[in-house]
This record gives C-alpha cells, structure tokens and sequence, in this order.
C-alpha cells in the first residue's frame, strides 16, 4: 500500500464521492459495516481461549492482560498514525491493505505456540484494525442517505459490539464442538478477511485523495472544536464503560473461575458476550433517544454495574456476575452511541476519519492501561481485591461523567437561552 499521492491542487469541499446507484451505495454501507463488525470479533475472539491458554502454557494473569493490551496499545498507535490517512489515500486502499494484514495475524494467531507468539500476532492485529477502523467508519459517514439521517453513526456504533458479540459466541461454540478451537475460530476469521478485502477492492472510492499523507502519519489528534466540545463533555463517561469494558474482556473468564469453580470453561467466555450482546441491543433499542440523556443513562447505570460484579465475590455468586456484565453492556451501549452521536453531530465531510480515531483512542486507552494495571494487581494482591480497586474506580469515573455532563448540558441550555429573539 502506497503511503504518497501524486500532488495536485487541494481538492475542493466536500472531499467524498458518493458512488452512483442506490444499490452500490447500500452493497458498500453493508459491507464497510460488516468490516468493522469482523475486525471487532476478531479482537474479541481470544477471550474465551485465554484460559485454554493458561492451562496449556502456564501462564499468570498479568501475562493475559499483557496479551489483551499488546493489541489495544498497538491499535492505539495505528489510529494515531493512520486515523487520517485514508482522508489523504481514499478510504479503499486502506481498508483493503488493513484487511490483508488482519487476515496474516489471523494465520499467526493460529499456529501460536507461546505467549510471544500471540503478543506478536495480537500487535500486529492491533495495526491492522487501527488503520482500518476509523477509514471503514469514515466510509460510512461518506455513504450517509439524506433519507436516513443518523444511520452511519448508529452504523458506527452497532456493528462494533455487535462483532464483540458474535466473536465471543462463535469462539466459545468452537471451544465446546471444535476438535481444535485455537485453530478453527482463526482460520475461518482469516478466509472472512481475504474475501472482505477483495470485494472493498471492487467498490468505488468515497473520498477524493488530497496531498500530505506521509505528513498525516505523525502522531496527532486533530479534532473539530465542535467535535471537541462535544467528546470532551461525554469523556468521562467513555472512560468508565470502556474501562469496565476491559475488565470482563480480559480478567472476565478468571473472575468467573474464581466466583464458581466448578463452572463450565464456556461459562468464562459467555459473560463477555453476555456484555456485548446488551450492549448491542442497547444501541438498537435507544436509537432515537437524545444521545446527552442516553450518555448520562449509561454512565449511571455503571454504577450498579460495577457494585453487582464485585458482589458475586461476596456469596451472591454466578448470577450477580452476569446481572453485572449485562447491566455494564447496556451503559457500554447507552454511553458509546451517545458520545458518537454527540461528537459526530456537528461534523462537517472533513476531518471525519480523523475525529473517529480520536474516540477509538481515547476508548481504547481506557480499555488497555486499566486492564494492564489489574492484570499488575491480581499478580501481586489477588483477583478479589484488583476486581474491587477496579469496580470503585469505575464507579468514581461514572459520577464525575455524571457531574460533567450536567455541567455541559446547563451551558448549552444557557447558551440557547441568551441566543433567543
């Protein structure tokens, strides 16, 4: 994949291409969508492996969280490299050239034979899904139908957990009938990439390339002021989902296996879907709230969230775990579709591959270093107390999104009150 283009004069505005013909603007919405729900099923695929892992290789919970986090700092670095350079490139390139090497840490993924092996293969996916989830994204934002207002951002916040879900399901399944789980879930993800990245190469370019690609590269965060208001004001909240987020997607199964011993190993992998699968039906079903309500919603519900978790360590057992990650997965669902409907509200057709990539990193930073930091902390002082620091820090995370949000909401109504006739 290229990273130059040829100079030319600054292409005028708007900077996207909207391909001609109904059906090929909804074939490239459906298959930018089902790109972003792959990658992110791909990610969450190892979860339920990760005890196998254990088992199999000896290996602590620091060890795992370092597994987990490999991908989400790596793809951390991708967005803040690459999260522009498809509005430089054209969105197909990059997303054809991401697919590729998804589809080759797939194939690493699955003949892993160590620890080293998956931390190489979890960076190198971290790469890869980081330059192609804010240019699918974007893509979709270029294929908005006037007669669906809303659809691409709702796009943009459905199909990520949406893939989480079935990511977990399919590999928890293959983990129960497959003969070789750490195989099969691998393989079939690699083919699914092949073939997505062959047919991106057969649809027409949304945006038009404009010169300073190799300038884009440099890590940066460039956001609209009003995109930046707007992330800002739902920050916190973001913060506290994802971080909560982390927690089950890393130390979920271990916590599982520490609360009933006895459970099932699918046991440990279904509460990470039972997370994703609310927080997609969250998303659908509150499609039309206003996204500030469902923001401040969300960041209140990850307060019982957070407190039913840790009391399945206190004799309530199994069922308040998964009450808890259900509960989680619908302020996960609440928070980030009314954050990115917030920020992405008042966003003109530039910078928009930029101002998604500000939200996976500010999202995918929460979800590392916290888990990173628990994963520390159950080494040295146990799972129990890591799973309470952790649960509280949450919890305080919400109320301050709560206070923000509040604040933020009294000065939009003030602003509009001083604006009137």
């Amino acid at each position: 994949m290229s990273s130059t283009v040829t100079p030319r004069a600054p292409a005028p505005s708007p900077r996207h291409v909207v391909p001609n013909g109904t059906n090929h603007r909804t074939a490239s919405f459906g298959l930018n969508a089902s790109v972003l729900a792959a990658l992110l099923a791909a990610s969450s695929a190892p979860t339920p492996l990760y005890p196998h892992y254990q088992d199999a290789w000896g290996l602590p919970a620091l060890t795992i969280t370092v597994v987990f986090s490999a991908y989400a700092l790596t793809l951390l670095l991708a967005l803040l490299t690459t999260g522009a350079l498809s509005d430089h490139l054209g969105r197909r390139p990059v997303v054809v050239g991401a697919l590729l090497v998804e589809a080759a840490s797939m194939v690493l993924l699955a003949t892993a034979e160590g620890a080293g092996a998956l931390i190489t293969a979890r960076i190198l996916q971290g790469a890869a899904t980081g330059a192609a989830t804010s240019a699918a994204g974007a893509a979709l934002l270029d294929l908005a139908d006037p007669r669906r207002p809303g659809r691409s951002a709702l796009t943009n916040s459905i199909a990520p957990v949406a893939g989480m879900a079935a990511g977990v399901l399919a590999s928890t399944l293959l983990i129960r009938f497959a003969p070789t789980p750490t195989v099969t879930v691998y393989v079939v993800l690699a083919v699914l990439f092949a073939a997505q990245a062959l047919a991106v190469m057969f649809t027409t370019e949304t945006a038009r390339p404009y010169p300073g690609a190799l300038r884009s590269l440099r890590p940066r965060l460039a956001v609209p002021p009003s995109a930046r208001r707007a992330l800002l004001a739902a920050g916190a909240g973001v913060v506290a989902i994802w971080a909560l987020g982390g927690l089950y997607s890393s130390l979920g199964p271990a916590l599982v296996h520490l609360v009933a011993p006895d459970a099932p190993q699918a046991a440990g992998g279904m509460v990470f879907f039972t997370l994703t699968a609310a927080a997609t039906l969250t998303v659908w079903t509150l499609r039309r709230t206003a996204p500030h309500r469902i923001t401040a919603s969300g960041s209140l519900a990850v307060i019982p969230a957070a407190a039913l978790t840790v009391s399945g360590l206190h004799g309530t057992g199994l069922p308040a775990v998964y009450a808890g990650a259900a509960l989680a997965g619908v302020a996960f669902g609440a928070v980030s579709q009314g954050a990115l409907r917030m920020t992405l509200a008042s966003l003109d057709e530039q910078g928009r591959a930029a101002t998604l990539a500000a939200y996976h990193v500010l999202s995918y930073l929460s979800m590392s270093l916290p888990a990173i930091v628990a994963g520390a902390a159950t080494q040295h002082y146990g799972l129990r107390t890591a799973a309470h620091a952790y649960a509280i820090a949450c919890a305080l995370l919400a109320v301050t999104a709560l206070a923000v949000l509040t604040v933020s909401r009294g000065r939009t109504a003030h602003r509009t009150h001083n604006h009137l006739p």
